[in-house]
């Protein structure tokens, strides 16, 4: 629903969606940002597409040639290049005259992961808290669901563009629970997140992180909030 990405007054946007029976594909767009022609991808989708593409094309997860089609998709050669996103802005800086950009918006850990692939760095991901990470381990688990190599190949994927406990901690929470849902079929919501919760809190659980505690105990304040509508609940959250 990128029309609508990165509006963080909600009063505004509650005001302006409030007689409106489609919000999805919402025309103009409401971007502050960047304004790209209604149903295309986002920047996640876009990197989540690449990421498919080269699991696709290399069967299976292959970092050197992911890294290459990273670059190839969101270079100086691609429909991402934009003198004014070329550098990181912080979005709170918006500037009416320069704001929406009128092509797409590279993300912060793209920007930093095109120049260290540039430099020849080794390791590309930098420490970025943002949940791009679950939106790129959703094929990597599809793939590798019930193998034992599937948090490995995650992990690999993840920290190309994003390396921090956070990220990996995230990521992995997110991957066993769509793991669950792909080897268990239709279950109650809650179920399998009981499930992987007490997966993860398992002494001989694959992977254990240090902020594997935390993520539980935020899990089950998001358990305690099922009767709570989704709106209101993510506000309790913050997340907008």
């Amino acid at each position: 629903a990128q029309p609508i990405h990165w509006n963080y007054k909600t009063a505004d946007l509650d005001d302006f969606l409030k007689d409106k029976e489609e919000v999805a594909f919402l025309d103009p767009s409401r971007n502050p940002f960047y304004c790209i022609q209604t149903g295309k991808h986002s920047c996640y989708g876009d990197q989540s597409r690449t990421i498919l593409k080269s699991l696709v094309e290399f069967e299976g997860v292959n970092v050197g040639q992911l890294k290459e089609s990273i670059s190839v998709a969101f270079g100086p050669y691609s429909e991402y290049e934009n003198e004014v996103n070329a550098t990181y802005k912080d979005k709170s800086d918006v500037v009416k005259k320069v704001y929406p950009i009128k092509s797409s918006w590279r993300h912060n850990s793209i920007k930093s992961f095109l120049q260290k692939y540039k430099d020849g760095d080794q390791i590309t991901g930098i420490e970025d808290n943002q949940m791009d990470c679950v939106v790129n381990v959703v094929c990597v688990v599809a793939l590798y669901a019930g193998r034992p190599e599937m948090l490995d190949r995650v992990e690999e994927v993840i920290t190309v563009t994003q390396n921090s406990d956070i990220n990996l901690a995230v990521a992995f929470t997110a991957a066993r629970l769509l793991e669950y849902f792909i080897l268990h079929g239709k279950t109650p919501g809650v179920e399998a997140l009981n499930a992987v919760l007490k997966e993860m809190v398992n002494p001989q659980r694959s992977h254990p992180q240090d902020l594997d505690r935390a993520m539980v105990g935020h899990m089950k304040k998001v358990i305690d909030e099922i009767e709570t509508d989704h709106i209101t609940a993510a506000r309790k959250f913050n997340i907008t």
